[in-house]
């Protein structure tokens, strides 16, 4: 059975954001529990992203890369296949073995959800598999999701 929000992910990043100077996306039921109801061209007109680095972007990228194929028809390789991924519900990639604790939750990726996500993904979520330490920098951050969001984007999955 699916948990429908992410209690021990909640209180992680409760705990991350009140470490240090940098300022960590807090992430309450309501932000799991949103759905994706913009574009990606309205995403990236928000601010954040508007003035993102998308070149900066797609450096970061490259970590994702090491176990991610991003591209249409991409392979799942140590992870998922990231194409498509805004919008569609967590653990949602046809024959990928997802971890018992990405199985039995239910939430939406969104670039809020991710920017959380990545700060450190063994918090966010314990017990998943993803061994990422994290991107700290949330400028590094808001460029990697601005890049993803253009470079992942197959508006036939919005709102799945």
């Amino acid at each position: 059975m699916r948990r429908h929000y992410i209690l021990s992910g909640i209180a992680a990043l409760t705990m991350i954001s009140a470490c240090g100077s940098e300022k960590s996306p807090l992430l309450t039921a309501a932000t799991i529990g949103e759905q994706l109801t913009l574009t990606t061209g309205e995403y990236l007109a928000q601010p954040v992203y508007a003035a993102a680095d998308t070149e900066n972007g797609a450096r970061q990228a490259q970590i994702c890369k090491a176990c991610h194929s991003l591209g249409k028809g991409g392979v799942n390789m140590i992870g998922p296949n990231l194409y498509g991924f805004f919008g569609k519900h967590v653990g949602t990639v046809e024959g990928f073995d997802y971890s018992n604790a990405i199985v039995e939750v239910d939430f939406v990726w969104t670039p809020r959800v991710l920017d959380a996500w990545l700060v450190q993904p063994s918090r966010f979520l314990p017990g998943n598999r993803m061994t990422f330490a994290g991107v700290g920098d949330a400028g590094n951050r808001a460029d990697l999701i601005a890049y993803l969001l253009l470079v992942t984007d197959d508006e036939d999955n919005a709102n799945e």
